[in-house]
């Protein structure tokens, strides 16, 4: 059974000139800052900041981002990022993705990405979901 207790966040954007190229429409690499944006506001409405989890003994690396472009973004855009947790298993931090207009929610971009755990003085990839993230989870009841 799917868990229903979505957890999300919505973080507003504006699109400056300087994330623009030539021709006025946001350059790719642009749309991974405005994830991060997103990751970041989600943490600190959840309590899973990155600071916390490196307090605790872990790097989160993205190992998987994806992004399915739809419709451009354009210099003076505003938008926003819709960030969804999903759930899994594994040892991984699991997000999918909406930037979208504010007002009619048309969607310009999709995307997800994971983030697995790795110790931070190691640098060893931990496959085992630590303690603080089961505590975290069990906390949101987003247990599988």
């Amino acid at each position: 059974m799917e868990n229903e207790n979505i957890l999300s966040v919505t973080q507003p954007i504006s699109i400056r000139f300087n994330e623009v190229d030539s021709m006025g429409v946001v350059w790719h690499g642009n749309y991974a800052i405005y994830l991060e944006d997103a990751r970041e506001a989600f943490g600190a409405k959840y309590g899973l900041e990155y600071l916390m989890m490196y307090d605790e003994g872990y790097f989160e690396p993205i190992v998987e981002l994806n992004l399915k472009y739809k419709q451009p973004l354009i210099y003076g855009m505003t938008a926003e990022v819709y960030i969804v947790y999903r759930p899994c298993e594994a040892a991984k931090i699991v997000f999918d993705y909406e930037i979208r207009d504010p007002e009619t929610k048309t969607v310009y971009v999709t995307g997800h990405s994971v983030q697995v755990f790795m110790d931070k003085n190691t640098h060893q990839l931990v496959l085992n979901s630590p303690d603080f993230y089961e505590k975290w989870k069990q906390r949101w009841e987003v247990n599988l």
